[in-house]
């Protein structure tokens, strides 16, 4: 009998402070991301690059320094991009940003008609990732060399 209470009242503790913290965690929203800045040496060039291939609308950039030029994107945030960088850097793939599209091979049009080269993930020029979801994608640089995924995935 003394071990049922014992354990009756450690249940009902941990019960209770479980509570207290399903309601503490849900009082706060999540984070929302607000922008995205790529650090890039030709404003102009970077700036006609995401514009014209992504199809990006330009907002008003509120700095007025000729350094930046700011997209609108459909979560709501933005792409920053900024001028000032002096090298080329070898950034690895892993490290990318990603844009989804209606069709992938629609995009690669738009990529051969610029002379822009794509592949996989494992950088096999001209070959598209089937993911075991269904998710066709593809990667390649920006003009600063800041490597690009894009998809097709819907969500």
């Amino acid at each position: 009998m003394k071990l049922t209470r014992s354990f009756l009242a450690a249940i009902l503790i941990a019960g209770t402070s479980h509570l207290s913290l399903a309601q503490s965690s849900t009082t706060q929203p999540a984070a929302v991301l607000n922008h995205i800045a790529v650090y890039v040496a030709d404003l102009k060039v970077s700036t006609d690059f995401y514009r014209d291939l992504f199809n990006l609308e330009l907002l008003a950039e509120p700095f007025h320094d000729g350094r930046h030029t700011w997209f609108a994107l459909s979560t709501g945030g933005a792409l920053h991009i900024i001028a000032g960088a002096k090298v080329r850097v070898d950034y690895p793939i892993d490290e990318h940003l990603c844009f989804s599209v209606a069709s992938v091979n629609e995009f690669i049009k738009k990529l051969k008609a610029k002379n822009t080269t794509y592949g996989n993930f494992a950088k096999a020029a001209g070959q598209v990732t089937l993911r075991p979801d269904g998710v066709h994608q593809i990667y390649f640089q920006d003009p600063d060399g800041h490597w690009i995924e894009v998809n097709d995935a819907k969500k």
